[in-house]
């Protein structure tokens, strides 16, 4: 067994690990990181990116569809699943290697090996190698919950298999309410499969307002997607062409494929943390403090490990603020509050800040403004599907708390709306802004008239 001495080493090669060696690194460290799959982690090898390519992929039959009204003919629109899964892999590909190629230019020492606590300052690797340093970051990220107490578990898939599907299946039942789950039902249903969203809640995206929960419910359902909620899967049988699914109640689902999307836990098995004396919670997340640093001096964590927010730009935020805590000498406490998130559906869904409940329930008294129309694409194209946005804001500061989105372009719209719920705007501040038209955007600045209840 050899040793070698890192002022820092990292086990995990995801976007926060990534991020906290390099900076680390541009501080004069020396820097180690350790990863057992590829680098780039879960967003870019089997998540956000590769995800975001088939959201894409899923949309171009809205497209040649509604190309029909703005006087285009459009011919052959066959679609080739293994095309796309070779495009996506050669993307991943190249992604991949400028990840690990930024970390090499930086100085960085890049190890492929599964990385292991065996006391405070002490890393194996399962190489054999044995590494000391002053500092560990762990950054193992997550990974997906699975189906493991119902018969036939093993024939279910989940995010990880579900990028490399040798053939396109025309049925499949997507189990769980959240992000992934209603990504994944609406990418299939635009790919023409014939799709089923299962989950065991009443409701989908728990935590988001209910007005974007019913709202886009209703949108999936008139994409033609078979939404079973409060349904309990309880068993898969093969059955010629596919698999039959036993539920809650005594009713059978046949359908040629199962993605189990029910939720992510931390990655933090096998990974040593009681020998360094690092305490866990009650999923097994990595309990860190406002600095990222855990039970263990000079033992840190940051990412999805830690369950704060489970975002990849929230675990970059964290990785690069603790390098310049620990290796930079300026300390960085990283905001939780008013992180911008979206949900890549068709139609897409974007949120900032306080939903209307959680404004609420925080003891605010609230204006709402909302507005509800048919954007100008969808009046040639004859399509029907309509944008909902909705404002939240305190009645007695005139502070807008909460920016609410369904429909194209959700995202885009919501990360600008981000700065300025982060700067303070009040609705006055909203309504002084001369609107860009013609644009969907215009209405968060021309809603004028407080919503009032029936």
């Amino acid at each position: 067994m050899t040793a070698t001495d890192y002022d820092l080493f990292v086990i995990g090669g995801g976007s926060g690990g990534v991020r906290a060696a390099r900076i680390a690194a541009g501080y004069g460290a020396k820097v180690g990181i350790a990863e057992s799959d590829r680098f780039g982690g879960t967003c870019v090898i089997r998540g956000c990116v590769p995800k975001k390519l088939l959201v894409y992929a899923s949309r171009y039959g809205d497209d040649f569809e509604d190309a029909r009204g703005f006087g285009w003919s459009v011919g052959d629109t066959s679609f080739d699943w293994a095309s796309l899964i070779a495009n996506k892999d050669r993307e991943i590909a190249r992604l991949e290697r400028i990840y690990e190629g930024n970390l090499k230019a930086r100085g960085v020492t890049t190890i492929a090996a599964r990385a292991r606590l065996e006391g405070p300052g002490v890393v194996a690797l399962s190489d054999a190698t044995r590494i000391k340093a002053r500092t560990i970051l762990i950054a193992t990220g997550g990974r997906p919950v699975r189906y493991g107490d119902i018969p036939g578990a093993a024939h279910i898939v989940t995010s990880n298999e579900i990028f490399e599907l040798p053939r396109l299946p025309k049925r499949i039942v997507v189990c769980g309410g959240g992000y992934i789950a209603v990504e994944f039902a609406a990418i299939f249903a635009g790919l023409g499969v014939e799709t089923t969203l299962m989950h065991r809640g009443a409701k989908i995206l728990r935590g988001f307002d209910e007005e974007l929960r019913d709202g886009l419910m209703e949108a999936l359902a008139g994409r033609g997607i078979t939404l079973r909620m409060d349904t309990v899967l309880e068993g898969v049988a093969e059955c010629p062409g596919g698999f039959n699914l036993a539920l809650r109640g005594g009713e059978t689902v046949e359908t040629e494929l199962v993605l189990s999307a029910i939720g992510r836990e931390p990655a933090t098995h096998d990974l040593g943390l009681e020998t360094a004396g690092v305490r866990t919670g009650p999923r097994g997340e990595i309990i860190v403090d406002a600095y990222s640093e855990t039970s263990a001096p000079g033992i840190y964590a940051v990412g999805d490990v830690t369950d704060r927010i489970n975002l990849t730009p929230v675990a970059i935020r964290e990785g690069h603020a603790f390098a310049d805590t620990v290796f930079g000498k300026k300390p960085v406490k990283v905001d939780h509050s008013l992180v911008p998130t979206a949900v890549f559906t068709t139609p897409e869904l974007a949120t900032v800040g306080l939903s209307e409940e959680a404004a609420r329930a925080q003891g605010f008294e609230i204006d709402l403004y909302k507005s509800r129309f048919r954007p100008m694409r969808n009046t040639l194209s004859g399509r029907e599907e309509r944008t909902f946005m909705k404002l939240v804001v305190d009645a007695a500061t005139d502070r807008v708390l909460g920016c609410h989105v369904i429909g194209p372009d959700a995202a885009e719209m919501v990360q600008m709306a981000a700065i300025a719920l982060h700067l303070g705007a009040r609705k006055a501040d909203f309504d002084a802004t001369v609107a860009l038209h013609p644009s969907a955007a215009e209405e968060f600045v021309t809603m004028r008239d407080k919503w009032v209840a029936p």
